[in-house]
């Protein structure tokens, strides 16, 4: 499915845009379970919902209302919701990541991610594979866009070439889930948009430097965000947004070894937080 140029391409610059995996009928069918998820959040005023490990499933930011509803995360929607899994475990996205770093690969957890119009979340600068290290790096983050994606309504921003860096994500021995300040400038003068139409997917490598602003248009820009792993990459620490299917191998056969990588990683703590958004400074509906 995907080129050699296209392989070549993630290869060296650590992220790849796919352009129209997800056909019409399945957007459809996942933009209007979130409009119903979106709709029900209206009758609630802080974080609700029950997952895995007892955090709240529905991420509300500061402000959201019944006349503004500002629903920001999902967590596992696959959890819950049969036309998700479909999407991304039966569809063209797994046979891409398949060609990625397959042909054996495990589906680790996923979100969505929602930038509605007047919402002031932003993504600060990170990589994600400190927020979940494994024994090797063949991971991947599938960003599926449910929405035409620009810079004027928050797309993703990636450093190309930064996956063969290493930063950290603590600051004065606490996991802040994101870069000090002083390195955003680099970063945001390194970065290029990866801009799309619903039904792209943008894969991106796990050590990809990669963050957003705010969403300044008159539309939604949304992403069903799923990880993925080789078979043999084993977590080091439980999944921070573990899902009920995690570790599911979805493509090839499972592997009865840990292929290791030799390296130095931080190793996070699992945040009481509901999503990472807290964790890098971002109120919830109903704090402060």
């Amino acid at each position: 499915m995907l080129t050699a140029a296209d392989i070549a391409f993630f290869k060296e610059q650590g992220y790849l845009v796919a352009r129209g995996l997800v056909p019409q009928a399945d957007l459809d069918a996942l933009r209007d379970q979130l409009d119903r998820w979106i709709e029900e959040s209206r009758s609630h005023d802080t974080n609700y919902g029950d997952t895995l490990d007892g955090k709240a499933r529905f991420d509300l930011e500061a402000g959201h209302s019944a006349g503004q509803p500002k629903l920001r995360r999902v967590a596992n929607p696959a959890d819950i919701s049969e036309v998700y899994r479909k999407v991304l475990w039966d569809g063209k996205v797994a046979d891409a990541v398949a060609e990625l770093i397959g042909p054996d690969i495990k589906f680790h957890h996923c979100k969505l991610n929602i930038k509605l119009p007047g919402m002031a979340t932003r993504v600060d600068w990170h990589q994600d594979h400190p927020y979940d290290p494994h024994t090797n790096d063949d991971m991947l983050t599938t960003l599926v866009m449910l929405d035409d994606a620009t810079e004027r309504n928050g797309c993703i921003r990636v450093v190309p070439g930064s996956h063969n860096e290493r930063y950290s994500l603590f600051f004065d021995g606490e996991f802040v889930g994101k870069v000090a300040d002083d390195q955003a400038e680099e970063f945001e003068r390194r970065s290029v948009p990866a801009e799309g139409r619903a039904g792209d997917v943008c894969f991106m490598h796990t050590w990809m430097m990669h963050g957003s602003a705010p969403n300044l248009a008159d539309r939604p820009r949304r992403l069903l965000i799923c990880d993925y792993t080789a078979a043999d990459a084993f977590w080091i620490t439980p999944p921070m947004v573990p899902s009920l299917h995690s570790g599911r191998v979805i493509r090839g056969k499972p592997s009865p070894v840990a292929r290791l990588k030799a390296g130095v990683l931080e190793i996070p703590p699992h945040y009481e937080a509901d999503s990472f958004f807290t964790v890098q400074g971002q109120q919830s509906a109903g704090e402060g």
